[in-house]
């Protein structure tokens, strides 16, 4: 990717600064969104094992059982257990629970040393699963790596948003949903090869290869510095100065200095960061990305994604047919994302969410059809050419959702949350998502055996709901520099505006707007408190 700095003016009296796209820039990057690897192959290898015969013997006979006795049982309930179910959903659990924690590590300790404990938790997870020997070990790993979870969704998009020049910044913020779904389709991949080892003992090389991007998050997260904007919210100007010079490849790094030590003096004011979000300015930034990460579970993406295999068994594929299928909707999502990685800072984030609506629409409703009208409830078998049209129809689904709602659900929130809430936003951010997810992956076994092929009818009405969201209510925030969202975005927004005024309550002090760029001429690089 070729380099080169400029100094554009923009809207609103702001600036581009000044920012080559430094090696040390995409290196730092490629290296934080590790962590999106690992999550990308717990959220795939779930499902695949959960149809291998061998594990469902040894830990879900019941299961194994009824997904042997052909004709007996609704071929949309074979997999209906909530013990299976809690099997994949205890780790969105954990992760909810842990990233109230993580918010405090990012914010006190750094955005790096909160990625290095999100790679322990993993390493931990990763044993614990690989050597279980019951149910509970099973769940105790996977709340292991709920915690890693938890951790890496906060620090990651963070630390992405922060050290990336703006006019990349979506693009290198979607390295951490691109490698979410390189995690999946490597996941699919292994589980394909590890479901013909004989000996049964397969699902355990599938749960003990995630070790590898655990490590490889956990070195990597080692080898980062941090972001110039953490170390300046920690007192550590001069060291936040020489990294953002180092990033950027330019001396002239003055302004934007400026103007983090500023928008960090202000946060400094905020003493209760959760409260402030609930303040009348905040709301747009809350409102949106709650909506958001809502929205993003209830396309009902993960279903498809952590059950993959379970789910094309259920509609009469074979096992090894159900897993290949699986990997070819993986290699489609990871295909889909570098689509939205050259596109998302060029066309914009609206665009993308909006094709993406009609996109999932059309194709969630294509399966529902061909599954009313072809799977019967005991039936064993897809007939070929039906068969070839719902894994076309799940893929061009997959493909919409990983160009739009996959990574922007988690961009968007990172880049417009102000500094002064940008920890607890992105924690509530991470929270609500998680929430969501747990939710999903507790029900939906459950779901598909009682609303058969209409849980797709009803997915597919929640995308029609979130493409009028977007319609009216989601501002476009690409190529705007992150501290200046509240003049270019929100103060112009149709409806998002009569929220900000040019006055703030900041815990009991008043910090008016409009002063802001006059203090930051006078910072000087010493205590923001003193300024």
């Amino acid at each position: 990717m070729p380099g080169g700095g400029f100094a554009a003016p923009t809207g609103g009296g702001g600036v581009e600064f000044e920012a080559k796209i430094t090696p040390i820039v995409i290196i730092s990057c490629i290296m934080a969104a590790t962590g999106g690897l690992m999550f990308g192959y717990d959220v795939g290898v779930s499902g695949g094992v959960t149809s291998m015969q061998p594990f469902l013997k040894k830990f879900f006979p019941a299961v194994y059982r009824r997904t042997n006795e052909a004709g007996l049982n609704s071929n949309y309930c074979k997999y209906d257990n909530q013990g299976l179910q809690l099997f994949t959903s205890s780790l969105y659990l954990a992760g909810l629970t842990a990233t109230f924690f993580a918010s405090y590590t990012t914010r006190r300790l750094g955005r790096r040393l909160t990625m290095l404990m999100a790679g322990v938790f993993f390493m931990a997870g990763v044993v614990f699963n690989a050597a279980a020997q019951d149910l509970a070990m099973l769940i105790v790993g996977r709340i292991l790596l709920g915690c890693g979870v938890g951790f890496a969704n906060q620090a990651v998009p963070l630390f992405l948003s922060e050290i990336a020049p703006t006019r990349i910044r979506g693009g290198l913020n979607i390295l951490f949903q691109l490698n979410v779904t390189i995690g999946i389709l490597f996941a699919n991949l292994v589980n394909y090869g590890t479901d013909k080892i004989k000996g049964g003992w397969g699902w355990r090389l599938s749960l003990g290869l995630a070790g590898i991007p655990a490590v490889l998050l956990f070195f990597g997260a080692l080898l980062v510095g941090d972001t110039p904007t953490s170390l300046i919210e920690r007192g550590r100007h001069e060291e936040g100065k020489a990294v953002l010079r180092r990033i950027r490849g330019t001396d002239n790094i003055e302004p934007e200095f400026l103007e983090l030590v500023e928008a960090s003096r202000v946060a400094k004011l905020v003493k209760h960061p959760f409260r402030s979000l609930l303040q009348r300015r905040n709301r747009p930034q809350l409102v949106i990305a709650v909506a958001l990460q809502i929205f993003q579970q209830v396309t009902g993406i993960n279903a498809i994604m952590f059950y993959a295999p379970v789910l094309f068994n259920t509609l009469g594929f074979g096992g090894n047919a159900s897993l290949y299928s699986a990997v070819i909707t993986g290699a489609v999502n990871v295909l889909s994302t570098v689509v939205s990685i050259y596109s998302v800072d060029k066309v914009g984030r609206r665009v993308l969410l909006l094709e993406a609506g009609i996109q999932m629409f059309f194709s969630q409703v294509v399966i529902a059809i061909v599954l009313c009208i072809k799977v019967k409830d005991h039936s064993d078998n897809l007939a070929h050419g039906y068969a070839i049209l719902v894994v076309v129809m799940v893929c061009t689904f997959v493909s919409s959702f990983a160009w739009s709602w996959g990574p922007l659900g988690w961009l968007i929130p990172s880049e417009t949350f102000p500094l002064e809430t940008r920890s607890a936003g992105q924690s509530v951010t991470v929270c609500v998502n998680l929430l969501f997810t747990f939710a999903i992956a507790q029900a939906f076994l459950s779901m598909l055996c009682h609303f058969k092929y209409g849980i797709f009818l009803f997915f597919s009405g929640w995308v029609v709901v979130m493409s009028l969201f977007v319609l009216f209510l989601l501002p476009e925030t690409k190529n705007v520099p992150i501290e200046e969202m509240t003049e270019r975005v929100w103060k112009r927004h149709w409806f998002w505006k009569r929220f900000i005024d040019d006055a703030a309550d900041y815990g009991g002090v008043e910090i008016h707007a409009a002063n802001l760029k006059k203090n930051g001429q006078a910072i000087n690089g010493s205590d923001p408190e003193k300024n």
